[in-house]
């Protein structure tokens, strides 16, 4: 199996700011994409996120406020489902340190090369939501190739 790894400092005091990006509608598609359908507010509900005519589902499968965040891939590309999505968060000082990671890859094909660098696009789209209030989720994300 194969892994997506991340970890980012966000500028705040509020590590429940940052769960809250991750586990409600408003908060998601701040920084994600703002297609974003559902909340993922609590354990076993299904939050649907589309990119154009592209998209996953994800149903939440681990909350533990305000420290874990969990999904598993249902829907999407074939490579991603069945596939788990964490975010783990963790107040140091005056930063929230967020360690992503997308687990579970069957074999590191190219898709998941563009996954990884996406990921941290969009990372640093939650870190800019967070310290000034404004994130850049799909549509407006940077751009990287022909699959966005």
């Amino acid at each position: 199996m194969a892994n997506i790894l991340h970890r980012i400092g966000i500028k705040t005091m509020s590590i429940e700011e940052v769960y809250r990006a991750l586990t409600t509608r408003e908060g998601l598609a701040g920084w994600w994409t703002t297609d974003t359908r559902g909340e993922g507010d609590q354990t076993g509900n299904t939050v649907i996120f589309r990119f154009g005519t592209d998209g996953f589902d994800m149903k939440v499968t681990n909350l533990q406020s305000p420290g874990l965040v969990e999904w598993e891939v249902i829907d999407g590309p074939r490579e991603w489902i069945g596939t788990t999505i964490r975010f783990e968060l963790k107040q140091d000082r005056d930063y929230v340190i967020v360690l992503f990671k997308h687990l579970d890859w069957k074999e590191p094909v190219e898709f998941m090369h563009h996954c990884s660098t996406k990921w941290a696009i969009f990372l640093m789209s939650l870190k800019s939501l967070v310290e000034t209030g404004k994130g850049h989720p799909f549509p407006d994300d940077v751009k990287v190739d022909n699959w966005n």
